[in-house]
């Protein structure tokens, strides 16, 4: 059973036992985490597509650590103006391994 869900404005592909990174939620280490916007349930025979969530449908995962990404450099340049910008960013994120996949009605 697999499903699709939404967080952080992106879609993961989602499937019970995944290690998943995605944009900073606010929930401690060790934690459990619920999360109710799903778009697609498949269970290998059927497959419920929402309109635009899976009413009942959730993934249960469990917030193994909390980190940032690699930096990202970003360097702008412009010639004969004697200009030069130089910027890093890290993204903050949350891993959880995903637990339980529960199909809506």
């Amino acid at each position: 059973m697999y499903a699709v869900i939404e967080t952080g404005g992106k879609q993961y592909k989602v499937d019970k036992g995944v290690f998943l990174k995605v944009e900073r939620l606010d929930v401690e280490v060790g934690k459990k985490v619920e999360l109710d916007r799903v778009l697609l349930v498949s269970d290998g025979e059927k497959v419920t597509i929402g309109r635009p969530l899976v009413s009942g449908a959730k993934v249960v995962g469990e917030v193994i650590r909390q980190g940032r990404a690699a930096k990202v450099m970003s360097y702008k340049y412009k010639p004969r103006k004697h200009s030069a910008t130089l910027r890093g960013h890290r993204q903050y994120y949350t891993q959880i391994k995903i637990l339980d996949v529960v199909a809506g009605k």
